[in-house]
Protein backbone atom coordinates (compact mmCIF):
# COMPACT_ATOMS: atom_id res chain seq x y z
CA UNK A 1 0.00 0.00 0.00
CA UNK A 2 1.50 3.33 -1.05
CA UNK A 3 0.73 6.96 -0.32
CA UNK A 4 0.07 9.37 -3.17
CA UNK A 5 0.61 12.50 -1.08
CA UNK A 6 3.71 14.53 -2.05
CA UNK A 7 6.63 13.87 0.24
CA UNK A 8 7.73 16.85 2.35
CA UNK A 9 4.84 19.12 1.32
CA UNK A 10 4.40 20.45 4.86
CA UNK A 11 7.77 19.47 6.29
CA UNK A 12 8.89 22.98 7.13
CA UNK A 13 5.49 24.59 7.74
CA UNK A 14 4.66 25.49 11.39
CA UNK A 15 1.60 23.99 13.01
CA UNK A 16 -1.21 26.41 12.00
CA UNK A 17 -3.17 25.94 15.24
CA UNK A 18 -0.24 26.86 17.46
CA UNK A 19 0.80 29.64 15.09
CA UNK A 20 -2.71 31.12 15.17
CA UNK A 21 -2.70 31.22 18.98
CA UNK A 22 0.64 33.04 19.01
CA UNK A 23 -0.43 35.44 16.28
CA UNK A 24 -3.64 36.33 18.11
CA UNK A 25 -1.68 37.02 21.32
CA UNK A 26 0.69 39.40 19.50
CA UNK A 27 -2.18 41.11 17.67
CA UNK A 28 -4.05 41.56 20.94
CA UNK A 29 -1.02 43.26 22.52
CA UNK A 30 -0.57 45.63 19.57
CA UNK A 31 -4.29 46.45 19.43
CA UNK A 32 -4.41 47.40 23.11
CA UNK A 33 -1.69 49.95 22.41
CA UNK A 34 -3.06 51.22 19.12
CA UNK A 35 -6.56 51.55 20.61
CA UNK A 36 -5.25 54.21 22.98
CA UNK A 37 -3.62 56.05 20.08
CA UNK A 38 -6.79 55.90 18.00
CA UNK A 39 -9.18 57.04 20.73
CA UNK A 40 -7.11 59.93 22.03
CA UNK A 41 -7.08 61.70 18.68
CA UNK A 42 -10.80 61.13 18.09
CA UNK A 43 -11.62 62.74 21.43
CA UNK A 44 -9.97 66.12 20.83
CA UNK A 45 -9.35 66.36 17.08
CA UNK A 46 -12.51 68.33 16.34
CA UNK A 47 -12.04 70.55 19.41
CA UNK A 48 -8.44 71.33 18.42
CA UNK A 49 -9.50 72.42 14.94
CA UNK A 50 -12.38 74.45 16.33
CA UNK A 51 -10.02 76.19 18.74
CA UNK A 52 -7.41 76.98 16.07
CA UNK A 53 -9.88 78.04 13.36
CA UNK A 54 -12.52 79.70 15.54
CA UNK A 55 -15.45 78.10 13.69
CA UNK A 56 -17.69 75.05 14.12
CA UNK A 57 -18.32 74.56 10.39
CA UNK A 58 -14.84 73.08 9.89
CA UNK A 59 -14.77 71.11 13.14
CA UNK A 60 -15.43 67.93 11.18
CA UNK A 61 -12.35 68.53 9.02
CA UNK A 62 -9.87 66.70 11.31
CA UNK A 63 -11.98 63.54 11.18
CA UNK A 64 -12.23 63.90 7.42
CA UNK A 65 -8.48 64.38 7.12
CA UNK A 66 -7.33 61.48 9.22
CA UNK A 67 -9.91 59.18 7.63
CA UNK A 68 -8.75 60.37 4.20
CA UNK A 69 -5.19 59.67 5.29
CA UNK A 70 -6.30 56.23 6.36
CA UNK A 71 -7.54 55.61 2.81
CA UNK A 72 -4.06 56.10 1.40
CA UNK A 73 -2.58 53.99 4.18
CA UNK A 74 -5.10 51.19 3.58
CA UNK A 75 -3.80 50.89 0.03
CA UNK A 76 -0.18 51.01 1.15
CA UNK A 77 -0.62 48.52 3.99
CA UNK A 78 -2.57 46.21 1.68
CA UNK A 79 0.11 46.30 -0.98
CA UNK A 80 2.99 45.83 1.47
CA UNK A 81 1.12 42.96 3.12
CA UNK A 82 0.37 41.39 -0.26
CA UNK A 83 4.04 41.52 -1.26
CA UNK A 84 5.84 40.90 2.04
CA UNK A 85 3.30 39.81 4.65
CA UNK A 86 1.21 41.32 7.43
CA UNK A 87 4.12 42.06 9.80
CA UNK A 88 5.93 44.74 7.72
CA UNK A 89 2.63 46.18 6.46
CA UNK A 90 1.08 46.69 9.88
CA UNK A 91 4.31 47.87 11.56
CA UNK A 92 4.87 50.50 8.85
CA UNK A 93 1.29 51.76 9.20
CA UNK A 94 1.54 52.26 12.96
CA UNK A 95 4.92 53.96 12.68
CA UNK A 96 3.43 56.41 10.19
CA UNK A 97 0.58 57.13 12.63
CA UNK A 98 3.16 57.92 15.33
CA UNK A 99 4.86 60.42 13.02
CA UNK A 100 1.50 62.08 12.34
CA UNK A 101 0.88 62.45 16.08
CA UNK A 102 4.22 64.22 16.45
CA UNK A 103 3.24 66.54 13.60
CA UNK A 104 -0.03 67.49 15.32
CA UNK A 105 1.85 68.43 18.48
CA UNK A 106 4.29 70.61 16.53
CA UNK A 107 1.41 72.26 14.67
CA UNK A 108 -0.36 73.07 17.94
CA UNK A 109 2.79 74.60 19.42
CA UNK A 110 3.30 76.73 16.30
CA UNK A 111 -0.45 77.48 16.00
CA UNK A 112 -0.21 76.49 12.34
CA UNK A 113 -3.53 75.16 10.90
CA UNK A 114 -1.95 74.09 7.58
CA UNK A 115 0.63 71.93 9.34
CA UNK A 116 -2.15 70.62 11.61
CA UNK A 117 -4.17 69.42 8.64
CA UNK A 118 -1.15 67.77 7.00
CA UNK A 119 -0.25 66.05 10.27
CA UNK A 120 -3.82 64.84 10.81
CA UNK A 121 -3.75 63.33 7.33
CA UNK A 122 -0.60 61.38 8.26
CA UNK A 123 -2.04 60.52 11.68
CA UNK A 124 -4.85 58.69 9.85
CA UNK A 125 -2.38 55.89 9.10
CA UNK A 126 -2.94 54.60 12.62
CA UNK A 127 -6.70 54.35 12.09
CA UNK A 128 -6.30 52.34 8.88
CA UNK A 129 -3.72 50.02 10.39
CA UNK A 130 -5.84 49.40 13.46
CA UNK A 131 -8.62 48.16 11.16
CA UNK A 132 -6.31 46.21 8.84
CA UNK A 133 -5.05 44.17 11.80
CA UNK A 134 -8.41 42.39 12.00
CA UNK A 135 -7.70 40.69 8.68
CA UNK A 136 -4.44 39.28 10.06
CA UNK A 137 -6.43 37.54 12.79
CA UNK A 138 -8.54 35.72 10.20
CA UNK A 139 -5.78 34.58 7.80
CA UNK A 140 -5.24 31.23 9.54
CA UNK A 141 -8.73 30.79 11.04
CA UNK A 142 -11.02 28.00 9.89
CA UNK A 143 -14.00 29.30 7.83
CA UNK A 144 -16.47 28.56 10.63
CA UNK A 145 -14.39 30.53 13.15
CA UNK A 146 -13.30 33.54 11.09
CA UNK A 147 -15.73 36.00 12.62
CA UNK A 148 -14.59 34.97 16.10
CA UNK A 149 -10.93 35.41 15.11
CA UNK A 150 -11.71 38.88 13.77
CA UNK A 151 -13.61 39.71 16.94
CA UNK A 152 -10.69 38.65 19.15
CA UNK A 153 -8.48 41.24 17.44
CA UNK A 154 -11.18 43.91 17.59
CA UNK A 155 -11.99 43.45 21.27
CA UNK A 156 -8.34 43.96 22.17
CA UNK A 157 -8.74 47.57 21.04
CA UNK A 158 -11.26 48.11 23.85
CA UNK A 159 -8.79 48.48 26.69
CA UNK A 160 -6.74 51.16 24.99
CA UNK A 161 -9.82 52.63 23.31
CA UNK A 162 -11.60 53.18 26.60
CA UNK A 163 -8.51 54.36 28.46
CA UNK A 164 -7.44 56.81 25.74
CA UNK A 165 -10.35 59.29 25.97
CA UNK A 166 -10.31 59.19 29.77
CA UNK A 167 -6.63 60.09 29.69
CA UNK A 168 -7.39 63.13 27.54
CA UNK A 169 -7.68 65.52 30.48
CA UNK A 170 -4.52 64.26 32.30
CA UNK A 171 -2.63 64.25 29.01
CA UNK A 172 -3.73 67.85 28.46
CA UNK A 173 -2.42 68.85 31.89
CA UNK A 174 0.85 67.08 31.20
CA UNK A 175 1.16 68.89 27.87
CA UNK A 176 0.63 72.27 29.55
CA UNK A 177 3.53 71.51 31.91
CA UNK A 178 5.66 71.00 28.79
CA UNK A 179 4.48 74.28 27.24
CA UNK A 180 2.22 72.50 24.73
CA UNK A 181 -1.45 73.47 24.24
CA UNK A 182 -3.62 71.20 26.36
CA UNK A 183 -5.75 69.96 23.44
CA UNK A 184 -2.60 68.56 21.81
CA UNK A 185 -1.81 66.52 24.92
CA UNK A 186 -3.70 63.38 23.85
CA UNK A 187 -1.58 63.22 20.70
CA UNK A 188 1.49 62.66 22.91
CA UNK A 189 -0.28 59.52 24.09
CA UNK A 190 -1.17 58.62 20.50
CA UNK A 191 2.40 58.91 19.27
CA UNK A 192 3.82 56.75 22.04
CA UNK A 193 1.06 54.14 21.69
CA UNK A 194 1.40 53.82 17.91
CA UNK A 195 5.19 53.57 18.11
CA UNK A 196 4.97 50.79 20.71
CA UNK A 197 2.38 48.92 18.63
CA UNK A 198 4.72 49.04 15.63
CA UNK A 199 7.56 47.69 17.76
CA UNK A 200 5.49 44.79 19.11
CA UNK A 201 4.46 43.70 15.63
CA UNK A 202 7.92 44.10 14.10
CA UNK A 203 9.53 41.97 16.79
CA UNK A 204 6.95 39.28 17.54
CA UNK A 205 4.45 38.75 14.70
CA UNK A 206 6.19 35.55 13.61
CA UNK A 207 5.32 33.44 11.70
CA UNK A 208 3.60 35.92 9.45
CA UNK A 209 -0.07 34.85 9.27
CA UNK A 210 -0.64 35.68 5.61
CA UNK A 211 2.60 34.07 4.42
CA UNK A 212 1.88 30.95 6.48
CA UNK A 213 -1.68 30.77 5.13
CA UNK A 214 -0.29 30.89 1.60
CA UNK A 215 2.21 28.13 2.37
CA UNK A 216 -0.58 25.96 3.75
CA UNK A 217 -2.73 26.68 0.69
CA UNK A 218 0.11 25.66 -1.64
CA UNK A 219 0.51 22.42 0.32
CA UNK A 220 -3.21 21.69 -0.05
CA UNK A 221 -3.03 22.40 -3.76
CA UNK A 222 -0.13 19.98 -4.07
CA UNK A 223 -2.17 17.35 -2.24
CA UNK A 224 -5.17 18.09 -4.46
CA UNK A 225 -3.07 17.33 -7.54
CA UNK A 226 -2.96 13.67 -6.49
CA UNK A 227 -6.19 13.46 -4.44
CA UNK A 228 -9.47 14.33 -6.26
CA UNK A 229 -11.37 14.49 -2.93
CA UNK A 230 -8.99 17.19 -1.65
CA UNK A 231 -9.35 19.13 -4.89
CA UNK A 232 -13.05 19.68 -4.18
CA UNK A 233 -12.17 21.61 -1.01
CA UNK A 234 -9.68 23.99 -2.62
CA UNK A 235 -10.57 27.48 -3.87
CA UNK A 236 -14.17 27.92 -2.77
CA UNK A 237 -15.51 31.48 -2.89
CA UNK A 238 -18.73 33.45 -3.12
CA UNK A 239 -17.84 35.62 -6.07
CA UNK A 240 -17.90 39.33 -6.74
CA UNK A 241 -21.29 39.79 -5.10
CA UNK A 242 -19.83 38.91 -1.72
CA UNK A 243 -17.13 41.57 -2.03
CA UNK A 244 -19.69 44.23 -2.98
CA UNK A 245 -22.04 43.35 -0.13
CA UNK A 246 -19.26 43.10 2.48
CA UNK A 247 -17.87 46.45 1.36
CA UNK A 248 -21.31 48.10 1.36
CA UNK A 249 -22.06 46.93 4.91
CA UNK A 250 -18.79 48.33 6.24
CA UNK A 251 -18.96 51.56 4.20
CA UNK A 252 -22.45 52.52 5.37
CA UNK A 253 -21.79 51.69 9.01
CA UNK A 254 -18.55 53.70 8.92
CA UNK A 255 -20.21 56.70 7.26
CA UNK A 256 -23.03 56.89 9.80
CA UNK A 257 -20.84 56.18 12.82
CA UNK A 258 -18.13 58.72 11.98
CA UNK A 259 -20.59 61.50 11.10
CA UNK A 260 -22.49 61.34 14.40
CA UNK A 261 -19.47 60.51 16.57
CA UNK A 262 -17.38 63.40 15.19
CA UNK A 263 -19.87 66.08 16.13
CA UNK A 264 -20.91 64.69 19.51
CA UNK A 265 -17.98 66.31 21.44
CA UNK A 266 -18.68 69.62 19.70
CA UNK A 267 -22.41 69.30 20.49
CA UNK A 268 -21.56 68.62 24.14
CA UNK A 269 -19.06 71.50 24.25
CA UNK A 270 -21.75 73.85 22.96
CA UNK A 271 -23.97 72.75 25.87
CA UNK A 272 -21.31 73.54 28.47
CA UNK A 273 -19.68 70.13 28.92
CA UNK A 274 -15.91 69.93 29.32
CA UNK A 275 -13.27 67.62 27.85
CA UNK A 276 -13.69 65.08 30.66
CA UNK A 277 -17.43 64.66 29.92
CA UNK A 278 -16.97 64.32 26.18
CA UNK A 279 -14.08 61.94 26.82
CA UNK A 280 -16.35 59.76 28.94
CA UNK A 281 -19.03 59.60 26.23
CA UNK A 282 -16.47 58.79 23.54
CA UNK A 283 -14.97 56.13 25.83
CA UNK A 284 -18.40 54.49 26.18
CA UNK A 285 -18.83 54.72 22.42
CA UNK A 286 -15.47 53.13 21.65
CA UNK A 287 -16.09 50.47 24.28
CA UNK A 288 -19.33 49.60 22.47
CA UNK A 289 -17.48 49.55 19.17
CA UNK A 290 -15.07 46.84 20.33
CA UNK A 291 -16.12 45.22 23.63
CA UNK A 292 -19.07 43.21 22.20
CA UNK A 293 -16.81 41.72 19.50
CA UNK A 294 -16.54 38.18 20.98
CA UNK A 295 -20.33 37.93 21.17
CA UNK A 296 -20.69 39.47 17.70
CA UNK A 297 -18.18 37.01 16.26
CA UNK A 298 -20.08 34.09 17.76
CA UNK A 299 -23.39 35.45 16.43
CA UNK A 300 -21.97 35.93 12.93
CA UNK A 301 -20.50 32.42 12.84
CA UNK A 302 -23.62 30.89 14.40
CA UNK A 303 -26.46 32.71 12.63
CA UNK A 304 -24.82 33.93 9.45
CA UNK A 305 -23.24 37.06 8.04
CA UNK A 306 -26.45 38.40 6.43
CA UNK A 307 -28.63 38.44 9.54
CA UNK A 308 -26.12 40.31 11.67
CA UNK A 309 -25.45 42.78 8.85
CA UNK A 310 -29.18 43.58 8.82
CA UNK A 311 -29.20 43.96 12.62
CA UNK A 312 -26.38 46.52 12.33
CA UNK A 313 -28.59 48.83 10.27
CA UNK A 314 -31.45 48.64 12.78
CA UNK A 315 -29.09 49.29 15.71
CA UNK A 316 -27.58 52.35 14.01
CA UNK A 317 -31.07 53.72 13.40
CA UNK A 318 -31.88 53.37 17.11
CA UNK A 319 -28.64 55.14 18.04
CA UNK A 320 -29.30 58.01 15.65
CA UNK A 321 -32.85 58.57 16.90
CA UNK A 322 -31.75 58.53 20.54
CA UNK A 323 -28.86 60.94 19.86
CA UNK A 324 -31.32 63.33 18.20
CA UNK A 325 -33.86 63.09 21.03
CA UNK A 326 -31.38 63.29 23.94
CA UNK A 327 -31.25 66.67 25.72
CA UNK A 328 -27.92 68.42 25.26
CA UNK A 329 -27.29 68.44 29.00
CA UNK A 330 -27.87 64.67 29.43
CA UNK A 331 -24.53 62.88 29.45
CA UNK A 332 -26.24 59.56 30.22
CA UNK A 333 -28.55 59.59 27.19
CA UNK A 334 -25.83 60.79 24.84
CA UNK A 335 -23.57 58.02 26.13
CA UNK A 336 -26.32 55.45 25.52
CA UNK A 337 -26.92 56.80 22.01
CA UNK A 338 -23.21 56.61 21.22
CA UNK A 339 -23.10 53.10 22.69
CA UNK A 340 -25.83 51.98 20.27
CA UNK A 341 -23.95 53.68 17.47
CA UNK A 342 -20.79 51.80 18.38
CA UNK A 343 -22.63 48.48 18.67
CA UNK A 344 -24.21 48.92 15.24
CA UNK A 345 -20.79 49.65 13.79
CA UNK A 346 -19.41 46.52 15.47
CA UNK A 347 -22.14 44.33 13.97
CA UNK A 348 -21.44 45.78 10.52
CA UNK A 349 -17.66 45.54 10.72
CA UNK A 350 -17.49 41.94 11.95
CA UNK A 351 -20.13 40.64 9.54
CA UNK A 352 -18.72 42.61 6.60
CA UNK A 353 -15.16 41.50 7.32
CA UNK A 354 -16.27 37.86 7.49
CA UNK A 355 -18.05 38.22 4.14
CA UNK A 356 -14.92 39.69 2.52
CA UNK A 357 -12.58 37.08 4.01
CA UNK A 358 -14.88 34.25 2.91
CA UNK A 359 -15.03 35.63 -0.61
CA UNK A 360 -11.50 36.68 -1.57
CA UNK A 361 -8.82 34.05 -2.41
CA UNK A 362 -5.44 34.14 -0.67
CA UNK A 363 -3.66 35.08 -3.90
CA UNK A 364 -5.25 38.55 -3.86
CA UNK A 365 -6.62 38.76 -0.32
CA UNK A 366 -4.46 41.49 1.24
CA UNK A 367 -4.65 43.78 -1.78
CA UNK A 368 -8.43 43.43 -2.06
CA UNK A 369 -8.89 43.96 1.67
CA UNK A 370 -6.80 47.11 1.43
CA UNK A 371 -8.98 48.43 -1.40
CA UNK A 372 -12.14 47.66 0.57
CA UNK A 373 -10.74 49.58 3.52
CA UNK A 374 -10.08 52.52 1.18
CA UNK A 375 -13.81 52.66 0.55
CA UNK A 376 -14.41 52.52 4.31
CA UNK A 377 -11.93 55.35 4.88
CA UNK A 378 -13.49 57.50 2.14
CA UNK A 379 -16.89 56.94 3.73
CA UNK A 380 -15.46 58.04 7.07
CA UNK A 381 -13.87 61.11 5.52
CA UNK A 382 -17.15 62.00 3.86
CA UNK A 383 -19.07 61.55 7.08
CA UNK A 384 -16.56 63.56 9.10
CA UNK A 385 -16.45 66.47 6.67
CA UNK A 386 -20.18 66.58 5.96
CA UNK A 387 -21.07 66.36 9.65
CA UNK A 388 -19.61 69.74 10.54
CA UNK A 389 -21.20 71.41 7.53
CA UNK A 390 -24.60 69.86 8.24
CA UNK A 391 -24.56 70.78 11.93
CA UNK A 392 -23.58 74.37 11.06
CA UNK A 393 -26.42 74.55 8.50
CA UNK A 394 -29.08 72.65 10.52
CA UNK A 395 -28.46 71.00 13.90
CA UNK A 396 -26.91 68.00 15.62
CA UNK A 397 -30.32 66.25 15.98
CA UNK A 398 -30.90 66.62 12.23
CA UNK A 399 -27.52 65.02 11.56
CA UNK A 400 -28.25 62.12 13.93
CA UNK A 401 -31.67 61.37 12.44
CA UNK A 402 -30.34 61.55 8.88
CA UNK A 403 -27.54 59.14 9.71
CA UNK A 404 -29.92 56.68 11.33
CA UNK A 405 -32.27 56.69 8.35
CA UNK A 406 -29.34 56.23 5.94
CA UNK A 407 -28.26 53.07 7.77
CA UNK A 408 -31.53 51.39 6.79
CA UNK A 409 -30.17 51.09 3.24
CA UNK A 410 -28.43 47.94 4.49
CA UNK A 411 -31.72 46.06 4.73
CA UNK A 412 -32.65 45.93 1.02
CA UNK A 413 -29.00 45.21 0.08
CA UNK A 414 -28.89 42.21 2.40
CA UNK A 415 -32.34 41.05 1.30
CA UNK A 416 -31.36 41.25 -2.38
CA UNK A 417 -28.18 39.23 -1.83
CA UNK A 418 -30.03 36.60 0.21
CA UNK A 419 -32.66 36.33 -2.56
CA UNK A 420 -30.03 35.80 -5.29
CA UNK A 421 -28.60 32.90 -3.28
Amino acid sequence: MTSTAPVGTTAHIPDPVQAQLRILRVLVASQVLSGAGLAAGVTVGALLAQDMLGTTSLAGLPSALFTAGSALTAVAVGRISQARGRRPGLAAGYLTGALGSAGVIIAAVLDNPVLLFIALFVYGAGTATNLQARYAGADLAAPGHRARAVSTVLVATTLGGVAGPNLAAPAGSFAEHLGIPDLAGPFILSGIAYALAALVLALWLRPDPLLLARALARAKEADAATDPAAADAVGAGEGRGGVVLGALVMVLTQLVMVAIMTMTPVHMHDHGHGTAASGLVIAVHIGAMYLPSPLTGWLVDRYGRMKIAAVSGITLLAGGILAAAAPGDSIALLALALALLGLGWNFGLVSGTAIITDTVPLATRARTQGLVDVSIAIAGATGGMASGIMVAATSYPALAVTGGILSLALLPAVAATAYRR
